[in-house]
């Protein structure tokens, strides 16, 4: 009883003490609870990517399965290597291989395309993943000449189908055939690699790629056995990999393997910014959490007659301690309560803030949320805080004890030289931060501009599919093509239309070359590869080189012609005139192909990434059913998509408008440039802050000091120093501050730049104009904030110092 009296006391006695000092109280909590928000919202990102288990049985055991050659090291994989690996290998227990897939669906309005996958039969049960209606894919179901099975997604039961059990056994119309629907996936199943997909139907083997070695479209997934390590596995497979390579030499020479957590395959190109994140965060908390310690000290000085009062009337140290931690709990139970309501809240804008086009590869965080380990890391942080503002106001008056009234000097010296440690940790994190933010910025730069080899202003682009008999045979699907760049072309304020069938700055097929002038070693010249109509460059506003564009006329009946870019021509024809030179594919019996131009190198894939050789065929030399629509507008281009979209639907309904965007989307919201925009925001928000909080620690210790010095200043001044030399006492003090902060933080920033190396681009872990420019930032803003002080102290009048005494 005597305990719980005494802590009823203790509550009243702090509520009533943090009350008396609003201004106190109210920025104690800010500061806290601000530091608090931004480490737990970037943490609840950090638990649902990388902390949570991924929806399957035995994650820990799955594993992606990859082809790796030099330019690429998780390339997709043949579905006859496939066949060999999963035969051949003796430390998986099962082998299944996938791919993002596409459907056209019916809707009210039309054609739509409906995400989807492709997967062998034994998928879901590698995963450990059951149907929670109907059934699973069988065995052999997956073989050529199969019925047509479908197993749909959860969300798509609901939207499509509402719910509704009578869907199992339902047939739906996609890509123009019967599916039967046999199961759906549980709600909380996903699977990163195919994005959001609603239909998953079955790979057979039997279309053209898949029946040659030469045609990778397919990654592996695979569970190890119980006794086999990671590294057993990569070793067999690396076996197999180099036995291939000796049977089958025209098409796999060259061809390794590769295999990597299935965890990192779903997480990995996130993670480093993740936990760099985590890490500025955390030391936006730490600052936080050291000026709030700080105002802790500051309000102790203020209150040794009270301490020392309560200790004459008999308080033990351990009832003035237990005020203390009182006092520092409700501190910290404030700040918890605003900071996980801000970092909810800001979890949820973050989220928004990610482009749909990325979002839609994070199936992870749908459940972004405040779950039990958020408020585990709430409780860590808490008791943490808890301990340091308990500490920091019991270790400054063990340090006056019973000098607090006849040794202020000693006291008031052991404070200032507390917190101007403080203050030291405060600008050496501040730095760290601010420096990282300056790296990440400059990537950002250097990213958006790279050169495209384009102008990517007033560009839209439409996805379009067609399919079913009326599209079936090459000329109908050039016949389309004609036709809807006709009509595209008088939408108002359109000045040019032609189609790819790739979407522009993005990756697309590769294909592997011989050439007849060269004697053939087996190795994999491989480049990039996209069919086009004949304004495709003008219209992007690519700059050709050599020779000429496409024409109309460049059709089946005619001897195969491409165009190729700059890089393809310095790689094969760095001292021969490329012009009217043939080569041929090296696998296929396709070609030769005559170079009739040479355009300048676009950037045809992932800004931060090296870029592939890249030819360009005809259109109507080899058409698909699936094309992207290019215009460039003298108007909004987001406009221009939904008239886009009217149009084609208007010529026939049953056409799919897919996927639509600008080109300045494209580039703006690509992975390369969001990561780093994202990274770079936080980082400058986290050191902005820290900035500021590292600022306003060094101007209370200075300004304290000063304070304590003011009977020392009178004398000074009385005894006729001039005003100057009070400035340069006071700003010594400072600058040795600063000094040591900054060199610390200099030092440390190092170590952390190393850290986040993978974000950087064209930019060094150590870049001297970064790290001069942030620390002169610093420097500055420092000094500014010690100049008000000095100020204060240069213009102390000594008759009221000396009077003060």
């Amino acid at each position: 009883m005597a305990l719980l009296d005494h802590l009823f006391h203790d509550l009243k006695f702090a509520l009533r003490q943090l009350r008396k000092n609003p201004a106190f109280t109210a920025t104690a909590i800010l500061v806290l609870a601000l530091g608090l928000c931004a480490s737990l919202a970037i943490f609840s990102f950090v638990d649902a990517a990388l902390l949570k288990p991924l929806p399957y049985r035995g994650p820990a055991r799955l594993v992606g399965v990859y082809e790796r050659i030099p330019l690429c090291e998780r390339c997709n994989l043949s579905y006859l290597d496939y066949l060999d690996w999963k035969g051949m290998n003796k430390t998986l227990s099962s082998l299944e291989i996938y791919n993002q897939a596409g459907y056209v669906g019916d809707s009210p309005t039309g054609a739509e395309r409906v995400p989807g996958a492709r997967v062998s039969a034994g998928f879901f049960r590698t995963l450990g993943v059951s149907p929670i209606l109907g059934r699973d894919f069988a065995a052999g179901e997956d073989r050529p000449g199969g019925s047509d099975l479908a197993i749909v997604s959860y969300a798509a039961w609901q939207a499509r189908y509402g719910g509704r059990p009578d869907v199992i056994g339902k047939s739906v119309r996609f890509n123009g055939i019967l599916y039967t629907i046999i199961g759906v996936l549980p709600a909380d199943f996903h699977f990163a690699p195919v994005r959001q997909a609603a239909v998953w139907g079955l790979i057979r083997g039997d279309n053209n790629c898949e029946r040659r070695r030469s045609c990778h479209n397919l990654y592996g997934v695979g569970r190890l056995k119980d006794d086999v390590t990671l590294e057993a596995a990569s070793a067999d497979f690396g076996v197999i990999a180099r036995n291939l390579q000796a049977q089958y030499p025209d098409s796999n020479t060259g061809q390794l393997s590769s295999i990597v957590p299935l965890s990192e395959v779903i997480v990995g190109s996130i993670q480093p910014v993740l936990l760099a994140l985590l890490g500025g965060s955390a030391l936006l908390l730490l600052i936080a959490a050291v000026n709030v310690a700080n105002l802790l000290l500051v309000r102790s000085e203020g209150r040794k007659r009270e301490i020392a009062v309560r200790s004459g009337l008999g308080a033990s140290p351990s009832r003035l301690a237990m005020q203390f931690v009182t006092e520092g709990l409700l501190l910290i139970a404030a700040s918890a309560v605003l900071g996980l309501g801000a970092a909810y809240w800001a979890a949820i804008l973050l989220k928004r803030l990610i482009p749909k086009s990325m979002l839609d590869g994070m199936p992870f965080l749908s459940e972004l949320g405040l779950h039990a380990r958020e408020l585990e890391f709430v409780g860590i942080v808490s008791l943490l805080a808890a301990i340091l503002f308990t500490v920091t106001p019991a270790v400054r008056l063990s340090l006056s004890g019973s000098r607090i009234e006849s040794s202020r000097g000693y006291s008031g010296a052991a404070w200032r030289k507390l917190g101007a440690h403080m203050v030291i940790l405060e600008l050496a994190t501040a730095s760290v931060l601010s420096i990282g933010a300056g790296l990440l910025g400059k990537s950002l730069y250097r990213v958006l501009q790279v050169d495209l080899g384009l102008r990517p202003d007033h560009v839209a682009v439409l996805g379009v599919g067609g399919i079913g008999p009326s599209y079936s045979k090459n000329e109908q699907m050039i016949a389309l093509n004609r036709e809807l760049l006709r009509l595209v072309s008088t939408i108002p304020g359109v000045q040019s239309v032609a189609s790819s069938s790739m979407f522009p700055i993005s990756g697309g097929n590769t294909v592997w070359l011989r050439f007849p002038d060269r004697p053939d070693t087996g190795a994999h010249n491989e480049v990039q590869q996209r069919q086009v109509t004949e304004n495709y460059f003008s219209t992007l506003g690519a700059r050709m080189l050599k020779g000429r564009y496409f024409n109309e006329s460049d059709d089946s009946t005619k001897p195969l012609v491409v165009i190729v870019d700059k890089l393809f021509v310095d790689k094969y024809y760095p001292r021969k005139a490329p012009l009217d030179q043939q080569f041929s594919f090296q696998s296929i019996q396709t070609g030769p192909f005559t170079i009739v131009g040479v355009v300048d190198t676009i950037k045809e894939g992932a800004l931060d990434k090296v870029s592939w050789p890249t030819m360009y065929t005809p259109f109507n030399q080899n058409p698909s059913s699936f094309f992207n629509l290019i215009a460039r507008t003298s108007q909004d281009e987001h406009a221009l998509i939904p008239a886009m979209a009217a149009t084609i639907h208007v010529y026939d309904r049953g056409l799919m408008a897919g996927q639509s965007t600008t080109l300045s989307d494209q580039i703006n919201d690509s992975p390369a440039a969001y990561l780093r925009r994202s990274s770079a925001w936080l980082a400058a928000g986290f050191a902005g802050l820290a900035l500021i909080l590292g600022v306003v620690g060094l101007y209370g210790v200075i300004a304290y000091s000063v304070s304590q010095r003011t009977r020392e200043i009178g004398v000074r001044i009385a005894l006729g120093a001039q005003m100057s030399t009070v400035y340069r006492m006071i700003m010594k003090e400072a600058a040795w501050l600063i000094g040591i902060g900054v060199a610390l933080g200099l030092a440390a920033s190092i170590g952390a730049a190393a850290l986040i190396r993978g974000l950087l681009f064209g930019t060094k872990s150590w870049d001297l104009e970064t790290f001069g420019s942030v620390t002169t930032v610093l420097v500055l803003s420092a000094l500014i904030a010690s100049f008000i002080p000095a100020r204060r102290a240069a213009s102390v009048n000594p008759v009221d110092a000396l009077r003060s005494e």
